[in-house]
Formats: C-alpha cells, sequence, structure tokens
C-alpha cells in the first residue's frame, strides 16, 4: 500500500499571479523545495526561515483563494455541495475537506493581506510589526488551528518513561509539553483517533536517557530499541501508522541525544519510518545533523531549574533602562563555539563581559538584564537556553551557530529581533555589533518585547503562547501535507 503525502506548487504559481496587485512577502524562498515528500524526504540547500504562506500549499482538491480562477472546487461550490456530499464522506475525507477549507481560507489572508489586517485588529491578540513574517496569514492558521486541529495521545506505555517527561531542568519544555497534552489541552486533544489530524507518542527521550542508559557507555542502543518496540506496538494495535508509514504522527525531544550530539545512531532511527517520514520536534534542529525543516519543528529549549521562571524575568526593565554592559555571556567550554568565543573575549575587553563561569558574587539574570546583547553560542547541541533567556530579560540575542534552524521562523522574522553572526566572524563580533545604529537596536529591543508572548511557558497555557506556537509549527506541517487519493 503506497501511501504519503505530497506537496504542490499551487499555492506559489497562484501567488505570483497576484504580485502586481497585492503586496506579499516573499522571503527566503530559495530554500524551499516545493516537491518534497514524506515518503522520502531530500533536503537541498536548507535555510533557517521559512514563511508560513510557502507552507501553505494546494492539493488535488484544491480550494484556490478568492477571486482567482481554474480551481477545482471554490468556497461556492464546496458551500452549496457541502450538505449533499458529508453523508458519503467517510471521517478520513471530512478531515481532509475541513484542512482543504483551512488552505483556502490560509490562502485567502495570504493575498488579501489589508483586508485580513482590518479584520483582526479588533481581536485582544492582535499581531503587528516587522517580527512577523505575515502577521495576517499567521493569524488566520492560528484561528484556523483553534477552530479544527485535534491530536491523538497514544495511551500505550508506561510510567515513567512515557506519558511523562522532565520539568524542572534544562529539558523543562519536553515535559511540560507532554504533561500538557496529557492532562490539559481540551480544546486539541481528541480521544477518538479518527478523528484526529495527527497522532502523539508521548514517550521522553530525556527520561530513556536517566532510566535506559548506561552513564558513560555512549551506547544508546537500548533508546533505539525502546522507540523501535514503541512504534511496533502502535502500528500492531492501530491502522493510522501503517496508513501513512508515520507521516502524521509525532514526537518531541530536548535531549541532546535525540540526534548526533555523542557518538552513536541517532536515537529517533529507532525506526527509519519515524526519522524520515515523521514530524520531529526537536530542540537540537540542526540541519547538518538530518534535521528536515519542510516536515520537522524547531523547539525552543526552555531552562527551568526548579519549574518555575526566575522572579527577576517575570518583570524585565522597561526599553527605555539603562543597559550598563554591552555584551554578556557566561557558560561552561561545551562544543567547538564556546572554547572559540572565549578565546577571543574572555576578559580582553570590558565592553565584552565573557566568562566561562561567573564569580559568586555575580548574577546571572541580573547581567542579562543590565545587557544590550547576550551571547547566545552552540554547545554541545545548536540549541541553547540562553535565546530563550536573552528574550525573557529583554536583552537582544546574538545567536552564535552553524546549521541551525531557529524556532517559529515559518511565521517569525529572527532579523528583526536577534542578530545571527557567522561563527568564524567571532574575533570581530565588537566589531559587528558596534556597527549597528541606535535606532536599529531600539527596534530589535523592541522587537524582542513584542515576540516574547510567544516564548512563555504559561500554566495554564494562553493564547500564542509557546505551547500554543509548538502546536501551530506541528499544524503548519499537517496542513501542508495530504494523503494520496488511491489510499485504501
Amino acid at each position: 500500500m503506497e501511501s504519503y503525502y505530497r506537496y504542490s506548487v499551487s499555492t506559489f504559481i497562484l501567488l505570483c499571479l497576484c504580485v502586481f496587485t497585492i503586496p506579499v512577502v516573499f522571503l527566503n524562498y530559495d530554500h524551499f523545495n516545493p516537491f518534497m515528500n514524506f515518503s522520502n524526504p531530500t533536503l537541498e540547500s536548507p535555510g533557517p526561515k521559512f514563511e508560513l504562506q510557502r507552507l501553505i500549499v494546494s492539493t488535488s482538491d484544491q480550494i484556490r483563494a478568492v477571486g482567482t480562477s481554474g480551481s477545482t472546487y471554490d468556497h461556492q461550490h464546496l458551500n452549496r455541495n457541502t450538505t449533499r456530499e458529508t453523508k458519503k464522506l467517510s471521517k478520513e475525507q471530512m478531515l481532509e475537506q475541513g484542512l482543504a477549507r483551512a488552505r483556502a481560507s490560509i490562502r485567502s489572508a495570504a493575498i488579501a493581506r489589508i483586508v485580513r489586517m482590518a479584520s483582526f485588529m479588533n481581536d485582544n491578540d492582535v499581531l503587528v510589526g516587522d517580527v512577523y513574517r505575515n502577521p495576517s496569514t499567521f493569524y488566520q492558521s492560528y484561528v484556523e488551528m483553534e477552530r479544527r486541529f485535534k491530536v491523538y495521545v497514544y495511551t500505550e506505555g508506561e510510567l515513567p518513561i512515557v506519558h511523562d517527561g522532565p520539568c524542572k531542568n534544562i529539558y523543562t519544555i519536553e515535559g511540560r509539553f507532554i504533561h500538557e497534552m496529557e492532562h490539559g489541552a481540551k480544546r486539541f486533544r481528541t480521544n477518538d483517533p479518527q478523528r484526529a489530524h495527527v497522532y502523539f507518542m508521548p514517550f521522553s527521550v530525556a527520561w530513556m536517557v536517566k532510566y535506559i542508559y548506561t552513564p558513560l557507555s555512549f551506547d544508546i542502543t537500548p533508546l533505539k530499541h525502546f522507540v523501535s518496540d514503541y512504534v511496533k506496538v502502535i502500528s500492531t494495535k492501530y491502522p493510522f501508522w501503517n496508513r501513512t508509514h508515520g507521516a502524521d504522527h509525532f514526537m518531541l525531544a530536548c535531549h541532546d541525544w535525540v540526534n548526533f550530539s555523542f557518538p552513536g545512531p541517532h536515537a529517533s532511527q529507532g525506526n527509519s519510518l519515524l526519522y524520515n517520514n515523521s514530524i520531529r520536534v526537536l530542540c537540537n534542529a540542526n540541519i547538518s545533523e538530518g534535521f528536515n525543516p519542510q516536515k520537522d519543528v524547531s523547539l525552543p529549549e526552555i531552562s527551568l531549574i526548579g519549574g518555575y521562571l526566575s522572579p527577576k524575568l517575570i518583570h524585565p526593565p522597561p526599553p527605555n533602562a539603562s543597559r550598563p554592559y554591552f555584551a554578556f555571556f557566561a557558560g561552561g567550554l561545551h562544543g567547538p563555539i564556546r572554547p572559540y568565543l572565549l578565546q577571543h573575549w574572555k576578559g580582553r575587553d570590558n565592553d565584552m563581559q565573557v566568562y566561562e563561569y561567573l564569580p559568586k558574587n555575580k548574577d546571572y539574570y541580573s547581567y542579562m538584564l543590565e545587557s544590550k546583547f547576550c551571547l547566545c553560542p552552540s554547545g554541545y547541541e545548536v540549541a541553547s537556553p540562553r535565546i530563550v533567556e536573552a528574550i525573557y530579560s529583554g536583552c537582544v540575542p546574538v545567536i552564535l551557530s552553524d546549521n541551525y534552524v531557529l524556532p517559529f521562523s515559518d511565521v517569525l522574522r529572527w532579523e528583526a529581533f536577534s542578530v545571527q553572526v557567522e561563527t568564524t566572524k567571532i574575533p570581530r563580533l565588537k566589531e559587528i555589533l558596534s556597527a549597528i545604529p541606535e535606532e536599529k537596536y531600539r527596534k530589535l529591543q523592541e522587537g524582542v518585547i513584542v515576540v516574547r508572548r510567544h516564548f512563555m511557558l504559561n500554566q495554564p497555557p494562553k493564547r500564542f503562547d509557546v505551547f500554543h506556537m509548538i502546536l501551530h509549527s506541528i499544524w503548519v506541517r499537517r496542513i501542508n501535507a495530504r494523503p494520496n487519493s488511491n489510499r485504501s
């Protein structure tokens, strides 16, 4: 049975026809491969940024945006026949029809951008500013997600490795997401797998490392076996994995070993279909280590020691507050980039407050709150909790990383609230940052304040916070794909 998801380029053609009459943001399209399919994904010249409107593609039963011609179904035709055809549709077909409606609505927002902007300005959750690639498209996609998106959480597996995860350490985001999907998320979770758009495998790689890995052995074969056995159980008991070869399934992990940070195979390669087809939500979003941004999701790394945000970061100082330090970093010599950073800047310049470890009379978060730029070099993996901590602090993040796909890049313009510096240019770091005009710096800092809400880990979750942003990233990848029509 051949069954997988396919991409189409119809939206690109559609938007190009309208480019002379309606302004639409087109950025970094060169890195998007519209012919990629989930059964045999390839990654050619990937880039760190992917626009939402580029991910919303047409299908063989497409519903074109309003005002275009040549559609197989348009809104009027679909609405006219919905009552008559609903009784003939299977649950799966009804799900796909709902996704087709969502795609049409989002494409309309991408094209009729000004109209959509006016339509949601009355909402309390206004999305405006340079930090968004296309705020109207993002907003419409988010609304469609709230309206339709359903996740089935597999009940198979036992505690603590399944249905649980860390909530009070550097891998907090892994445990908090699992807990929310297990015990909250009433709007999105369904107990009927026939109504689900995606299927969540709630195992914790961090807890696998804690409970079944032998310390210092560097052998993660037990982790691979666990993943392989889990997929075998759900694929034997249910039809959903085999139906799509796992393409509508997702896992989430923030531990270094989900990819190739240490000698040994990828933990997610315990099943080849999981590695190649499924949506992998990973902190280690490294394209040089198999991360595929066209199907995988970059997960922000959030460290909450003790399970709570530091009181100092709850209410950061206003934008006009004094920040006496120009740039700041403190951290261990993990990975290849940090030693290079410390080699050039540790103790060499008073403007560049770079430490391996802070003296006991110094406070880490106080430094971030009083610094203009917060340096965020990769450690063993590309992600760093400093990026989110900088955003919490109102400090402009300086990304020092290679091959890192930044979180939520399909909707956020990271260049509007951060500075990305090639690691080879670390010796010129002060020169590069000093060359940023004050006016531009103020805009970057304003952008940091705007995006802060999207990285907040709330309990319970709030609209547009990090939990919902993760779900939205998964939603985008699901509506960007469709089962083959000859599926049986």
